[in-house]
């Protein structure tokens, strides 16, 4: 079995009407969570952060780690375990329309959407889990 481990971040943005969550759009329908591998020595929360500026082109402080997010795919044959750690973010500044080449697109969503809109499992739970977050500090 071959092991990967990426991160990625749940960047919050509050709003007077409601809290949004930067997304985005890799390919097709699929709306994610920006996740990615860490490079060299970088700590999961340098690669989540580093994640998020490139495919949502946005700056963002670091709150707390969120959760994991544990799955299981078959590549070239052989079955791979996924686990992706995911951070809790704070918008501070960017445009999504600077997202990089990786995604076709960057957004902002409501946050209350997200347990619906995004496409996968942990990734829903994980908004569920930043909603959680955001209730208990108000």
């Amino acid at each position: 079995m071959i092991r990967e481990f990426s991160a990625g971040g749940v960047v919050l943005r509050d709003t007077q009407e409601q809290p949004y969550v930067a997304v985005v759009r890799p390919h097709g329908e699929i709306l994610a969570l920006p996740k990615g591998h860490p490079f060299g020595e970088e700590s999961a929360a340098e690669a989540a952060q580093r994640e998020v500026r490139e495919e949502t082109g946005l700056e963002a402080e670091l709150v707390e780690q969120l959760g994991d997010v544990r799955y299981w795919y078959v590549r070239g044959g052989k079955r791979v375990e996924k686990v992706v750690t995911f951070f809790l973010f704070r918008y501070r500044s960017g445009n999504v329309a600077d997202h990089d080449h990786e995604v076709e697109e960057a957004l902002w969503i409501p946050l209350a959407e997200a347990p619906e809109r995004l496409s996968y499992k942990g990734e829903r739970e994980m908004a569920i889990a930043a909603l959680s977050r955001l209730e208990e500090g108000r």
